[in-house]
């Protein structure tokens, strides 16, 4: 059995899609492939491999206890093998909640994961692994997400979808999960993306922090969800490159208010020439960044050296279907 899931990157509404801003996403050319094979012995033996195929991880777990025999993690800090394990665990134990027949069986499995992007990309090494598992087990990936770490979803989207979406968390009290992801397909593809790129910021950002200082917060947002909401439209539907750049230093301001933390243009980058935005939590991984030719050289000798085109990260639009969805 193979099972792959797309990367993802929040084009808008980072820490507001968690109340319900409508949010513009991207599923990327990256992602990640998880394969299973049945073995006669009653163990699950996983492997996790790196884009050069390097194995990062391995554990064993005993199938009919569901529990750790052993694990080895290929890194300098000590302990982390362990944490991996038992979140890796976690998952598993909440999608065998979920559906009671997951891993049902007296033969075991040899599990490989297979990265398309590295590991400090910040494209969603969990967030694939969590959907993939949950087609695997055939439960819901939302509710396996939800029951086992914090986030709004939308990278579950972009793991299920080859298209541009925009993505909305409903509140819904007649569920015991209280939140319904709603997942609109769309077509984003800008005249302008030969100006859009995306640069690595050499360091990877802890989203489950940066959602906990969102939430520290604890301040009604509606005007702000409304703006943003607006400007996830106005992303989809302008044909400036200007009005383009407006929108995102505006989308900036706003994030930037509520989070008390300055633009990474301003902090980074304050005498470059375009529009910078962060995406998903600030502080790490990549932005979206406007510009021409001389983009890649400005980034180069700030010693920021991925940089990726558009059309080399994002998965070529598709014309949707007629009747949308």
């Amino acid at each position: 059995m193979n099972f792959y899931s797309n990367g993802k990157l929040l084009l808008t509404g980072e820490y507001l899609v968690l109340d319900g801003a409508k949010s513009l996403a991207i599923p990327t050319k990256f992602g990640q492939d998880l394969v299973v094979e049945k073995i006669q012995e009653p163990e699950i033996i996983w492997g996790s491999f790196t884009h050069t195929g390097e194995c990062w991880f391995e554990a064993v777990f005993d199938l009919k206890k569901l529990r750790l025999v052993s694990c080895t993690y290929n890194s300098e800090k000590e302990g982390s093998g362990e944490v991996i394990a038992e979140t890796l665990l976690e998952i598993l134990k909440e999608a065998k909640n979920l559906n009671p027949d997951f891993l049902e069986s007296e033969n075991g499995f040899i599990v490989k994961t297979n990265l398309t992007f590295p590991r400090n990309w910040g494209l969603g090494t969990s967030s694939t692994l969590i959907n993939s598992i949950a087609t695997w087990a055939k439960v819901d990936a939302f509710k396996l997400l939800w029951n086992s770490f914090k986030g709004s979803g939308y990278d579950i989207a972009c793991a299920q979808n080859n298209f541009p979406i925009f993505y909305q968390i409903e509140k819904d009290f007649s569920t015991a999960l209280e939140m319904t992801p709603k997942v609109e397909k769309v077509e984003f593809n800008p005249s302008f993306k030969e100006n859009l790129f995306f640069v690595h910021l050499n360091q990877k950002q802890d989203s489950k922090e940066g959602i906990a200082k969102f939430r520290e917060n604890n301040i009604n947002f509606d005007r702000e969800i409304k703006r943003i909401s607006e400007i996830s439209d106005a992303f989809l539907t302008t044909d400036s490159l200007k009005e383009f750049e407006d929108l995102i230093v505006e989308h900036e301001q706003i994030i930037s208010s509520i989070i008390k933390l300055k633009p990474v243009k301003e902090k980074l980058f304050s005498d470059y020439f375009g529009a910078i935005k962060s995406l998903g939590a600030w502080g790490g991984d990549f932005v979206l960044v406007t510009g021409n030719a001389d983009t890649p050289t400005y980034f180069k000798n700030k010693g920021f050296t991925t940089i990726l085109r558009y059309s080399e990260m994002v998965k070529p639009t598709l014309i949707l279907p007629k009747g949308g969805n």
